[in-house]
C-alpha cells in the first residue's frame, strides 16, 4: 500500500501537473471503484483543480466550488499519468481524469477491487474521510507521546493505526521500529522516556529521508514503479537477508495477509518472536534466540 512518502511523491507531480487544469472528463472504467452516486461524478468535469492533497493514505482532488474528488488506492491501487488522448493500460484501468494536459488513470494490479474514488461537494462531506491521525512531520515529542500512548497497543499496531498517527503503513513501521532499535510487540504502556524520543526521533527521520529520497529518484518525472519493497530498506520485504546494520537474518511474524519484518539483533535483545503459525506448529523447535537460529 502506497504510504506517506509515497503519497508525497504521487502528490507532487499532480500539482505540478493538474493545478488551474480543467476537468474535462471523468470516465470510470469499472463500476466498483466509484462507491458514491450523489452527487454524480459528471457535475465535477468542467470545474478547475484547485489543490492537490493528501488526507492520512488519501489524495484529494481539490476542484473550485469546493468539489473532492477523494482516491484511496489501497494495497494494489496507482496512478499513471498519460499524454493527451494516449490509450490508458488494459484490464488493470478503473478510471481516467482526463485534463488538457493530459489524463490520470487510476490502476489496480490483480483480481480485488480495494481503490476507490469518492466524489463529494462541500468541506463536510470531506471531513467524513479524514481519520484525525497526527502528522508526525507537523508535531513535537509530547504531542507524539501523548497520541500513541492515549491507547496501549504494541508499536507496530500503534504506528499504523490510522486513527493515532497519518499515512504510516506496514513498510514504513518495519523502518521506523528499525530505526529506533524497538520491538514491534513492545506496548506503548511500558515505553520509557528515550524510548518514547527514539521512536519519535526515527519516526520524522525515516519518513523525511525517504521524502526526499523518492523526489531525487522521480526527478520531476511522474512516480513509477511505487512499490512497498525496495532494495535501499533495512529490514521491510527483507526475510532472511542480512540486516543492513548488524548481518543477521532479517526476521518475520506473518499475521492476516501482512507480515513484521525486523531485526532480532537490533530490537528484540536477540529473541526471535514467536510467529502465530509457524512457531506454533515447530513448537520445541521453534528457535528461540537468533544465536540458536545461526
Amino acid at each position: 500500500m502506497p504510504e506517506l512518502p509515497d503519497l508525497e511523491a504521487y502528490r507532487d507531480a499532480l500539482a505540478t501537473r493538474l493545478r488551474s487544469q480543467r476537468l474535462e472528463r471523468t470516465r470510470i472504467l469499472n463500476p466498483f471503484v466509484l462507491r458514491t452516486a450523489v452527487p454524480p461524478i459528471e457535475e465535477a468535469a468542467g470545474k478547475r483543480v484547485v489543490d492537490v492533497r493528501r488526507l492520512g493514505k488519501r489524495l484529494v482532488l481539490t476542484l473550485e466550488g469546493e468539489w473532492f474528488l477523494v482516491l484511496h488506492l489501497m494495497i494494489a491501487g496507482r496512478l499513471r499519468w498519460l499524454a493527451a488522448r494516449a490509450k490508458p493500460p488494459g484490464r488493470i484501468t478503473l478510471a481516467v481524469f482526463e485534463f488538457p494536459s493530459g489524463a490520470l488513470a487510476l490502476t489496480e494490479a490483480g483480481t480485488k477491487r480495494r481503490a476507490s474514488i469518492h466524489c463529494v461537494h462541500g468541506s463536510a462531506a470531506l471531513a467524513a474521510f479524514d481519520a484525525a491521525g497526527l502528522e508526525v512531520l507537523d508535531t513535537d515529542l509530547a504531542a507524539f507521546t501523548a497520541r500513541l500512548s492515549s491507547e496501549n497497543h504494541t508499536l507496530k499496531r500503534a504506528l499504523t493505526d490510522p486513527h493515532l498517527l497519518a499515512g504510516i503503513g506496514n513498510a514504513y513501521s518495519d523502518e521506523i521500529l528499525h530505526r529506533a532499535r524497538l520491538s514491534p510487540i513492545a506496548l506503548t504502556a511500558k515505553l520509557e522516556p528515550d524510548e518514547w524520543s527514539r521512536l519519535f526521533a526515527a519516526t520524522r527521520a525515516v519518513l523525511t529521508e525517504w521524502i526526499e529520497r523518492l523526489r531525487a529518484q522521480t526527478g520531476g518525472e511522474f512516480p513509477e514503479g511505487v512499490t512497498a519493497f525496495r532494495p535501499e530498506m533495512a529490514v521491510h520485504g527483507r526475510f532472511g537477508k542480512p540486516c543492513l546494520v548488524c548481518g543477521s537474518p532479517v526476521q518475520r511474524i506473518v499475521y492476516a495477509e501482512n507480515e513484521c519484518n525486523y531485526c532480532a539483533r537490533c530490537q528484540t535483545g536477540g529473541i526471535i518472536l514467536a510467529d502465530r503459525a509457524l512457531s506454533r506448529l515447530l513448537h520445541k523447535s521453534w528457535p528461540r534466540s537468533i544465536d540458536a537460529l545461526e
